[in-house]
């Protein structure tokens, strides 16, 4: 895999690019909240055609601190994946994010429609569709904000203890070790202004404008993730050219869970 440091509007991104077989497709990869490019280790080197993937704003080994903090604004972060699209003249690609990688590549789509062949959403949603529940996930996420900046340690903690990542308690040791270990190298700093100006309490609100979405959109879900699968199913049907697939025997992080499936149904419906 090549590394490339791509600078945009001040901030370093590590981007990271490879050649798989001469198909024309196009990847690109967004992680999630606390992650990092390494979080597709298990599916990247599967996929057919190119594929890229880097470190989100502020994330990563590497990342240094990020600040104004501002830029984790999903209208900022949008604009440099743009950019860094455009240093690559990369077009047609097809766009997968997880979790908050997600919201963001779903954002993606609504600003850079001209962009994308097709949006993979893996355990992603369209924000929060009332004015009250953003304001109670935005009280929620104030009150982890103060421990990320007091404790972070014991943050990430109690974040793997949350119900979304149950299921990872059946990973191998090895596994969750390395999923902790990469958290926990995170800057705090970044990581609460991430959740400030990123969580899905402050995003736009999406589900109005899901009917408007004329890419092909395919969502991906755990079996086992109840919360996801109701939010798939609702987005499905106002999606225009929108499809759900489950993945079985998995919860909300299937790259990691059931890799080998997640590759199966990428490769199957891509094109």
């Amino acid at each position: 895999m090549n590394r490339k440091i791509v600078t945009v509007a001040g901030y370093s991104y590590h981007v990271f690019h490879q050649i798989n077989d001469e198909t024309v497709t196009k990847w690109v990869l967004l992680h999630g909240f606390m992650g990092t490019h390494h979080d597709f280790d298990a599916i990247i080197n599967e996929l057919p055609g190119e594929v890229m993937t880097f470190d989100l704003l502020g994330f990563g080994e590497k990342a240094n601190i990020v600040d104004d903090p501002k830029r984790f604004e999903m209208a900022a972060q949008i604009a440099d994946i743009q950019l860094i699209l455009k240093t690559y003249n990369w077009s047609n690609i097809n766009l997968l994010g997880y979790s908050m990688g997600g919201r963001l590549a779903l954002g993606f789509a609504f600003s850079h429609n001209e962009l994308i062949n097709q949006l993979f959403l893996e355990s992603a949603s369209a924000g929060l569709n009332s004015a009250l529940n953003r304001k109670k996930r935005r009280a929620a996420d104030n009150e982890r904000i103060k421990q990320i900046l007091t404790d972070f340690h014991e943050f990430v903690l109690n974040w793997e203890k949350l119900p979304l990542f149950a299921t990872q308690k059946d990973l191998v040791a090895t596994q969750r070790q390395a999923i902790r270990a990469q958290r926990l190298a995170q800057q705090p700093q970044n990581v609460a202004n991430s959740l400030k100006h990123m969580g899905t309490g402050v995003q736009v609100n999406f589900w109005p404008k899901l009917t408007q979405l004329k890419t092909p959109t395919i969502l991906l879900v755990g079996e086992l993730d109840q919360k996801f699968n109701q939010i798939a199913d609702d987005m499905v049907r106002l999606l225009p050219s929108g499809q759900k697939h489950v993945i079985e025997n998995a919860g909300h992080n299937m790259h990691v869970e059931q890799p080998k499936q997640v590759i199966e149904v990428l490769k199957n419906v891509s094109y």
